[in-house]
């Protein structure tokens, strides 16, 4: 009927969220997105329980960790059998996935648990289009502020990181999107937003980081084949994650962007960049490990051959072995 008003579909990603004109969203099983997958193995001894951490938002942090009894001093441990701790973000745009998802990111982390070994903390922030940016980047920054009172209360913190947790030896981690929070927090807190002591930032790992941009680099303007992820997918993940209006020169999304703070002045922790060469992302990950160590930052470029972005979470070969070798001698040297 005339002047019908009805909502309608805006963006569309995949059938799995659907951004209507009105701002609500509808949304479906985000499994469908999971490409088929050989069945990842278990990783025996390692535990894992969650716990909350923000009880007005109901969000949880996931904790996996060896078995005490399969750690022994000398063996990834500090001398009293203490682990490091890696606060690590899952990827998905900002807009899908999840702290408890399984499959191949759930491998990641019991296997980063069992071969660093370390107590790996998996933590839930709010997705958009709801919780547009930077919602997610709060959360991260409220559960910072829950670890540090965790490490406050020593041996009254939860049980497995009174247990377990060498809070002076924490590692920021993340895959795509999750590695672009993990920039995000890095920078708080070595410019002096967000109080870490007795917490102690070690250093950064960062997958096949989600950074984006206004220009087209030439990755993106001429894409290898085989990606995982399409420019088209990441321009619409951005507009969904973006505050509205935003451009992708967001400085939540280039960090080395017209508006975005100045990193030189910012005391970052040593960072490892791992950079998968079949990604429209490239050009963006090889930049930012550049121009960090343009400005004297310590920075470690791990570039992995034939490799599409996300391939840590999507399948297993040697190429992930060789990244968890890379994640265990850079945390092992930060103690």
């Amino acid at each position: 009927m005339p002047g019908d008003t009805a909502p309608h579909v805006v963006e569309d990603f995949f059938g799995v969220i659907r951004l209507l004109s009105d701002g609500s969203v509808v949304r479906a099983d985000q499994a469908v997105l999971m490409r088929a997958e050989p069945p990842f193995l278990d990783v025996p001894g390692v535990q894992w329980k969650d716990a909350v951490y923000d009880a007005a938002r109901g969000l949880k942090v996931r904790l996996y960790r060896p078995s005490p009894s399969s750690v022994a001093a000398g063996e990834g441990g500090s001398i009293n059998n203490k682990l490091p701790v890696l606060v690590h973000f899952h990827g998905g745009g900002y807009c899908v996935g999840s702290y408890d998802q399984l499959g191949g990111a759930d491998y990641l982390r019991r296997r980063l648990a069992a071969d660093l070994p370390a107590v790996v903390l998996s933590v839930q922030y709010r997705l958009a289009p709801e919780h547009r940016l930077p919602a997610a980047i709060e959360d991260g920054a409220a559960f910072l502020a829950w670890l540090r009172a965790q490490a406050a209360l020593g041996a009254g913190a939860e049980p497995w990181l009174a247990e377990s947790a060498d809070f002076a030896w924490t590692f920021l981690s993340g895959v795509s999107a999750g590695a672009n929070l993990a920039h995000h927090l890095a920078v708080r807190a070595g410019s002096g937003q967000v109080a870490l002591a007795p917490v102690r930032l070690a250093g950064c790992a960062l997958l096949s980081a989600f950074f984006g941009g206004v220009e087209r680099t030439a990755a993106e303007s001429d894409p290898p084949d085989g990606v995982s992820l399409t420019v088209e997918m990441a321009d619409q993940l951005w507009r969904m994650a973006l505050p509205e209006g935003a451009t992708r020169d967001h400085p939540l999304a280039n960090v080395f962007g017209p508006d975005s703070p100045d990193l030189e002045p910012v005391a970052l922790p040593p960072v490892l960049v791992e950079a998968p060469e079949v990604d429209v992302l490239r050009d963006r990950v090889l930049l930012y490990a550049a121009r960090l160590k343009e400005m004297g930052k310590a920075v470690e470029l791990a570039a992995f051959k034939g490799e599409q972005h996300g391939f840590s979470v999507l399948r297993w070969g040697e190429a992930n072995e060789e990244l968890i070798r890379i994640l265990k001698r850079f945390v092992g040297q930060m103690k």
